[in-house]
């Protein structure tokens, strides 16, 4: 059993709430003087996590409650997406919302339900950004960005609904998990 000594933290508790609280004070100048909807949509499973915070931090200092839905999708067959809740996005700020990005893929799946609607805005906030883009998405709002090698697995740690840190694992103990 891995314990926190054992793991490469490149975020830990502190500094992950700091950077929430961070990317949420972000969005908050760029929308706060608006009276547009804005929708949070988190990709399944930690992304849900990290939307829900930022939705919570949000709501201190905005006019206008965000709503979060969730956006599943599996990443080995991207054409199966699904929305926790149909919405209308026209004319709405969207971001979304993702505990690390990596090659950009996952995103760009995720952006296939918005293309039947004109949103005012759409955006990407990343809990840890990687530097392996394949695919021309790039986050607006990044919590840490990490350098490592397309080996490594970086894992952001959710504990009862709270993003308590993200570490890197080697290709190898991946491999062996």
């Amino acid at each position: 059993m891995n314990t926190m000594a054992d793991k490469n933290y490149v975020l830990s508790y502190e500094a992950a709430q700091e950077k929430l609280h961070r990317m949420a004070l972000e969005i908050a100048e760029l929308v706060s003087e608006e009276e547009v909807p804005l929708v949070l949509i988190g990709i399944r499973q930690s992304g849900t996590v990290i939307a829900e915070k930022i939705c919570r931090l949000l709501e201190q200092y905005i006019k206008v409650k965000p709503q979060v839905i969730s956006i599943m999708l599996d990443k080995h067959l991207p054409k199966e997406i699904s929305l926790s809740e149909e919405i209308d996005f026209t004319g709405k700020n969207v971001i979304f919302v993702d505990d690390v990005s990596n090659s950009g893929r996952t995103l760009m799946y995720a952006l296939r339900p918005l293309l039947d609607f004109h949103p005012r805005r759409v955006l990407v906030l990343v809990l840890v950004e990687r530097m392996h883009k394949q695919f021309p998405i790039k986050p607006d709002f990044v919590g840490v960005s990490v350098a490592t090698t397309v080996e490594d697995y970086i894992q952001v740690e959710i504990q009862n609904g709270e993003v308590i840190g993200a570490f890197v694992k080697s290709v190898s103990v991946v491999d062996k998990v």
